[in-house]
């Protein structure tokens, strides 16, 4: 069964990587475009502000090969977060959630993206090109992986702290969201706060360029939760095969 789970989150993964990559697309990459135009136009040298730049010269990738490389890469995200997913769901199956096979993987993807996505995308947003120190990438990088580890950690903190209440369904709810707000706030405010935007970056630009990652994630997030959830729904509704008589 493990196995049957896990090629099915890496196929639907592929499936819902490629859909994210077409959001990205379509929304993403004119934000991206305005920002390496800014970008360029700021590293311009004096008096050549006006004259058209090639943005390819010296770039190790060009601009179309980025364009075309954006769905290999969010086909091969889909794939790697696909196989983990099913792996964590066949750990699930029958211990916490939904009992239905449709509903526990539809709540384990949104559980997912609040916990993997939307924690760190809180306190340490995308930022666009143009927008950012280089010499603090690595700096900024733990920071954010500290936060994907403290999203995961208050994740297990709630659903541990659901299991162990016996009251209604409404004060486990309750404990759940204060057991995992608890570790989540407070990492919110003792990590350090990071804002390299350079003076003058238009501030809409930042905004939309930040929605759509965010909402490339979700795009991603909600189409995986969907297909995995029905095929697993729609499995276990398949009668299983008459036993073959003894002759």
């Amino acid at each position: 069964m493990v196995r049957t789970l896990l090629v099915r989150g890496l196929l639907l993964g592929l499936v819902a990587g490629l859909i994210a990559g077409a959001f990205a697309f379509a929304v993403g990459e004119p934000r991206v475009e305005s920002a390496i135009a800014l970008e360029e136009a700021a590293a311009a040298p004096a008096g050549h502000a006006d004259h058209d730049h090639d943005h390819d010269h010296g770039a190790v990738v060009s601009r179309p090969v980025q364009k075309a490389g954006l769905f290999l890469a969010t086909g091969l995200y889909g794939l790697a977060v696909g196989g983990i997913f099913a792996l964590v769901y066949a750990g699930l199956r029958g211990r916490v959630g939904p009992r239905s096979e449709g509903g526990l993987g539809l709540a384990a993807a949104g559980v997912a993206f609040v916990a993997v996505i939307l924690v760190p995308f809180m306190k340490y947003p995308a930022n666009p090109p143009a927008v950012g120190d280089p010499e603090t990438i690595t700096g900024r990088t733990l920071l954010y992986v500290v936060m994907v580890l403290v999203g995961l950690a208050a994740t297990a903190i709630a659903v541990a702290t659901a299991r162990q209440v016996g009251a209604g369904p409404w004060a486990r709810w309750a404990a759940a969201v204060a057991a995992f707000l608890v570790p989540v706030v407070a990492a919110w405010l003792l990590l350090p706060t990071v804002d390299e935007v350079p003076e003058g970056f238009p501030a809409t630009l930042l905004w939309e360029f930040r929605l759509a990652s965010l909402g490339t994630q979700l795009v991603f997030w909600a189409a995986f939760g969907a297909l995995f959830g029905w095929a697993c729904d729609r499995a276990a509704r398949v009668p299983k095969a008459a036993p073959v008589a003894a002759a």
